[in-house]
């Protein structure tokens, strides 16, 4: 995507081709503009065209440009943080709310694929969070029994299960979620977009806003070539804005996050590597996740970013870590690597504003994006659509805080995930 072999990379080699779109050019009249082309802006769009809403998209590169088509997959439910903390942070009523609402993404999720037909390398076998040591097997056990208690089917395996479900490494076990699942990201944000279209949503790409009027009555946003006046605004660019209410943006700190795919395995591989074909993760501080794509490439990331000298360390380390995890490999040979931003908020849980009259927007996925983004683009459709009351959403209204020193703390992050690669790759 624009030239960036490092943007998209296997995604963008095996997705089907996008849907046929072109900039704004002139003036348009809508209900309804979205600005932002990926899962929340798309599911926005769809519920709102389904309901005979006049909907306007704009994004400003291409459909899945940001975290939507950059991502590992995994369809996961929740949150990263613990259910009973989300519940504590949030407070009654929101949290058990949110907490019943992001249980049930992945569901949505693949009921809209289903629904719709769209393909995108779906596989229900659910995902695996591995343990790392004592401390590691003591938080899945936690988030195992504060997701079963609240009827989750989620199953705690020990460390020969666990083997078995992954096909190597040595952890101290690992928690099954039957929930969810995993997909071909950018084939999933571009078969959104189809649908959006199907249902009547007009879609506009290259059309980055630049401005914003409000006339009174409705807003006029304008674009280089272009201008929508609509009565409402969704702004669902969550850590990719830019211009106008960019502010959803510096609240959250960027996490660089890289993945790496091997050429497709032989069969006798892909029998004994994540034979179910779950799709995982580990405990660790900076943190590996691994999955298979329908093809059997293994997809193989972590925290960092594939640029200047860490492209390098995180190559070097991906190998040496790859060989370890999975020693019946042999040589590890990559056909693609890509990376990009997961925007991190100072509780690490989402955010619903009301960045001014009539214009709304949820943000900070936390590394969650694909059953989150989803969901809570169906509830801004819903909001819009005035068939549910703000005390009835599943978040508070949270004013925007830009945070502190957010230079200077992602740097941190890019050079301690360098320097943890580097330590580990020569270990």
């Amino acid at each position: 995507m624009r030239g960036d072999t490092k943007s998209h990379g296997l995604w963008e080699l095996t997705a089907p081709a996008p849907a046929d779109t072109s900039p704004l050019v002139g003036d348009a009249e809508a209900d309804v503009v979205v600005i932002g082309g990926g899962y929340t802006g798309l599911s926005s769009a769809i519920h709102l065209a389904e309901a005979g809403v006049r909907v306007a998209l704009l994004e400003a590169s291409e459909i899945g440009f940001g975290g939507s088509g950059r991502n590992v997959g995994l369809v996961n439910a929740g949150m990263w943080i613990m259910p009973d903390t989300l519940a504590a942070t949030l407070g009654s009523p929101f949290g058990e709310r949110l907490i019943e609402l992001l249980g049930r993404g992945p569901q949505k999720v693949f009921e809209l694929i289903e629904k719709h037909g769209i393909e995108c390398e779906l596989e229900r076998a659910g995902t695996l969070h591995c343990a790392v040591g004592r401390k590691g097997l003591q938080e899945i056990e936690m988030r195992a029994e504060q997701w079963q208690k609240r009827g989750a089917p989620v199953v705690l395996l020990n460390p020969e299960e666990t083997r078995r479900k992954i096909g190597g490494g040595n952890y101290t076990g690992a928690l099954l979620d039957e929930r969810a699942g995993t997909i071909q990201p950018l084939a999933y944000v571009r078969g959104l977009a189809r649908v959006a279209l199907a249902a009547g949503a007009k879609i506009f790409t290259r059309s980055q806003v630049v401005t914003a009027s409000d006339t009174g009555s409705r807003w006029r946003i304008g674009t280089a070539k272009g201008s929508v006046n609509a009565k409402w605004v969704i702004v669902a660019t969550d850590a990719y804005g830019n211009g106008p209410w960019s502010q959803v943006r510096r609240e959250q700190i960027h996490l660089p996050y890289f993945n790496f795919a091997t050429r497709p395995l032989s069969d006798h591989l892909r029998a004994s590597i994540l034979p179910e074909r779950q799709g995982a993760w580990d405990t660790r501080e900076v943190l590996s996740s691994f999955r298979l794509d329908r093809s059997g490439r293994l997809v193989f990331g972590s925290v960092g970013a594939l640029e200047r000298a860490g492209a390098s360390v995180h190559r070097a380390w991906a190998v040496r870590s790859l060989r370890r995890l999975f020693p019946q490999l042999g040589d590890v040979e990559f056909e693609a690597g890509w990376f990009g931003m997961i925007g991190m908020t100072s509780d690490n849980l989402p955010r619903f504003h009301k960045l001014d009259r009539n214009v709304v927007a949820f943000s900070g996925y936390n590394g969650r994006g694909i059953a989150p983004g989803t969901v809570f683009g169906s509830v801004l459709a819903s909001y819009v659509l005035g068939q549910v009351a703000e005390k009835d959403l599943p978040l508070p209204v949270a004013p925007v805080e830009e945070r502190r020193f957010r230079a200077a703390r992602e740097a941190l992050y890019r050079a301690g995930a360098q320097l943890v690669h580097l330590i580990e790759a020569r270990l």
